[in-house]
């Protein structure tokens, strides 16, 4: 099929045709037509859930083009993520054919690169600049940071990287950032920083990914040549996942749409949980007030849940106050009611979702048609455990598996180390983490003592530390570390192995190290490792609970083929299942108290709006719990269902609990919440004394060997030079160097001269 000319006049509809009605528009249901077939002025389309958005925007792409409206190089579609793009690309080369090519199709930083490549001179850039990736920023951060002798500690460079990119996400050059956040709350000079940051930047001929938008929007408002040239080229514009667009790239299309006015963009402000990372759900709210006289589709047909879902979701989400509102509705009859379960704890919930994951398994059910959403990364543990325990394949989307995430891998390195003093790997994975100036220098030292004498690192360190092999402070840092783990492994005897484990953490500077890291993961690294803390304090004691890691580790190794999903809700939008369980919707969990602190009454909202996301995953069958009791951060805490519980409209769901520990719909009338009669607030027993270990980590360290050097010989050392010893005591030498004076050395490192 080919596509006509476009009309002089693109502002004019298309005259009156006898032509059969093409087969993208005869598919559509009454609103989607409605958004494909509006092609004059601002269009708001309101797509819920399921309800085909994407259909509906490469059918509009494919009606604009087939009315002879505009060329495709005419016309700009942005997505949010390259697979979108990838999607959408396919969907409408599928439909109009390889003319599809010519469409100005991509992601936000994508087409915006594309723009800023062919006018790079005008801000100062070379056509050919380089795109920094999160480390080349970091690692330029973190030059900056020592030429200007500001403390990493105190100031840590993704901290200060994390403030430049939301003045980005707000279209904030350097020039209009306010004197009010010229400074944190310590004094240091963030805007003299961001000020070298961007210099440095066209220094080095490259940009970073904020960027793309940001020189764009300099571009586009210091040039009007150059936003004329654009005007001129597109006359439509489609923008797919509207509520998730920040500032600054609100900002980009509000210049492009100027002209024309021709501005569709698709989204669901019901929908809108990325307001962490600079998304901005007013963008989709005053859309009206930005582009008067637009007109606002909703598009509230699903076709993906049943009826009792879409209740569910619908009823929860009407609870929000800022949102444009629809209803979610389908055609199809039957279903399953929502099933709501209140459960002891978080151990019995966990089984419970297992035990419902195996019984749909014997009936043909596919795994992968299975998803566990959580609120928080740290909830994934109790359910990874409980799935390998009964042999369930599983898989973590979005993010490693608990055990092999960084914070915890670097935790167990600690743990492993304190029960067994010779673990090599353990030891070189943390003897500088966090930083302790023991550099790469000082390791291969370690390492060289350790093969010639074969012995392990801690005892090779053991005895250069008593040596001048080592400079001072890297000498000093060690000894220290060393003491360090002298003194954990005699505590280990009096103390509870989980309350051990938050010692090492502390002492080490480990925690401390993420508390003063800003960056947007790192509270939810300290919220993974204190649940490592609660993981450890179900066993009897710490080697069985290193030995438990390494067989679980072991088992996901070999593990393939069908699997449940897990991942948090976050991670969920945009995917689909036919089985969908929501654990843990407790007040002090979801929603999240820190989204309640930092955002107050937006905070709740957008934690609704996850919800609503949640619900709106499952196909045929959503199952949400709570527990009456649940551990977090190795603390029993007495819970409350989550006020979204009951919110749900009582007749889409079976609310299914232990007699009398919840009322009907009422969080008031929930379970009092008391501990299980021998259990503590601690770890789960009756005492941490109770569960300690009978078998303590003792450390073996490996005779000093007698050295085959005399007092009296001559010898050569490669740091020191010659010299010759003055003292034997086993395989440490007392040496009188020619240049580099009295040294006390092993004997492993000298040779006879």
């Amino acid at each position: 099929m080919s596509i006509p000319a476009p009309h002089a006049d693109d502002a004019a509809p298309a005259g009156p045709t006898d032509a059969p009605v093409p087969g993208y528009l005869s598919a559509l249901n009454p609103a989607q037509r409605l958004a494909v077939e509006a092609l004059d002025g601002p269009l708001l389309v309101l797509a819920g859930a399921g309800t085909g958005k994407t259909r509906v925007l490469t059918a509009r792409i494919a009606h604009i083009l087939f009315s002879g409206r505009a060329w495709p190089s005419q016309v700009l579609a942005v997505t949010f993520t390259n697979k979108a793009s990838r999607q959408m690309r396919e969907r409408v080369t599928a439909l109009i054919g390889p003319s599809a090519e010519g469409l100005w199709l991509g992601t936000f930083h994508a087409l915006a690169a594309r723009i800023l490549r062919r006018h790079a001179e005008r801000i100062g850039l070379k056509p050919n600049f380089t795109i920094l990736d999160a480390d080349d920023q970091l690692r330029l951060v973190k030059q900056l940071l020592e030429g200007a002798r500001f403390d990493d500690k105190k100031w840590p460079p993704r901290a200060i990287l994390g403030a430049i990119e939301r003045w980005k996400d707000r279209g904030l050059t350097p020039e209009k950032v306010s004197g009010t956040e010229a400074k944190d709350g310590d004094g240091a000079d963030l805007l003299g920083l961001y000020r070298a940051y961007q210099d440095r930047l066209l220094t080095l001929n490259a940009a970073d990914f904020g960027d793309l938008l940001l020189h764009g929007l300099t571009l586009f408002t210091r040039h009007e040549d150059v936003l004329a040239e654009y005007h001129r080229r597109f006359r439509y514009i489609l923008v797919d996942e509207y509520q998730d667009s920040n500032v600054a790239q609100y900002l980009w299309l509000r210049l492009l749409a100027q002209a024309h006015r021709n501005l569709c963009c698709v989204g669901d402000d019901d929908q809108s949980i990325y307001g962490w990372r600079g998304a901005e759900v007013g963008n989709i709210l005053r859309f009206e007030k930005d582009f008067p006289g637009a007109k606002i589709v909703r598009l509230e047909e699903n076709y993906r849940s049943t009826r009792h879902i879409l209740g569910a979701a619908s009823g929860l989400i009407a609870h929000n106050c800022g949102r444009l509102g629809k209803t979610l509705f389908t055609s199809v009859e039957g279903g399953e009611k929502v099933q709501v379960r209140g459960l002891w704890d978080g151990e019995e919930e966990a089984r419970w979702i297992g035990e419902e994951i195996e019984a749909l398994q014997r009936k043909g059910h596919a795994l992968s048609e299975v998803a566990v959403l959580v609120r928080a990364g740290f909830q994934t543990r109790e359910f990874e455990e409980r799935f390998m325990t009964i042999g369930l394949p599983y898989r973590v989307i979005g993010g490693p598996r608990f055990y092999e995430r960084q914070e915890i891998r670097d935790a167990m390195a600690y743990l492993r180390l304190v029960a067994q003093p010779d673990d090599d790997l353990a030891f070189e994975r943390i003897v500088n983490v966090p930083r302790r100036g023991i550099g790469a220098a000082t390791v291969q030292t370690l390492h060289r003592l350790g093969r010639d004498a074969r012995i392990s690192m801690v005892e090779a360190a053991s005895r250069l530390v008593a040596t001048d092999e080592i400079k001072g402070p890297a000498r000093a840092s060690l000894k220290r570390l060393l003491a360090d783990f002298d003194r954990w492994r005699g505590q280990l005897a009096q103390s509870h192995h989980a309350e051990l484990a938050r010692i090492v953490l502390d002492e080490s500077g480990y925690t401390a190290m993420w508390q003063n890291d800003r960056s947007p993961e790192a509270p939810g690294r300290l919220e993974n490792l204190k649940e490592l803390v609660a993981a450890i304090a179900e066993f009897d004691g710490l080697t069985a609970f290193l030995e438990h890691v390494s067989l679980v580790m072991e088992a996901v190794e070999g593990a393939g083929g069908d699997m449940v999903n897990v991942m948090t809700l976050h991670s969920a939008k945009g995917l689909e299942f036919d089985t969908v369980f929501l654990p843990g919707w407790e007040e002090g969990l979801f929603p999240h108290p820190r989204a309640l602190e930092e955002k107050g009454e937006g905070g709740l909202e957008e934690e609704r709006r996850l919800a609503h996301v949640g619900l709106t995953r499952a196909r045929e069958r959503l199952f949400v719990s709570f527990a009456a009791n649940r551990r977090i951060h190795n603390l029993w805490q007495s819970s409350l269902p989550s006020r979204f519980v009951g919110e749900l409209p009582a007749e889409n769901i079976d609310l299914v609990s232990r007699p009398g520990l919840f009322g009907a719909g009422s969080r008031a009338n929930a379970w009092d919440g008391r501990a299980r009669p021998g259990q503590s607030t601690y770890g789960g027993a009756a005492s941490p004394r109770d569960r300690m270990i009978d078998g303590r980590a003792r450390e073996v360290r490996s005779p000093r060997p007698a050295s085959a050097f005399r007092v009296g010989d001559r010898v050569f050392h490669v740091k020191f030079g010659y010299g010759r010893i003055v003292a034997v005591d086993a395989d440490r030498l007392d040496i009188d160097f020619e240049k580099a004076g009295g040294k006390t050395v092993i004997d492993s490192f000298v040779t006879p001269a």
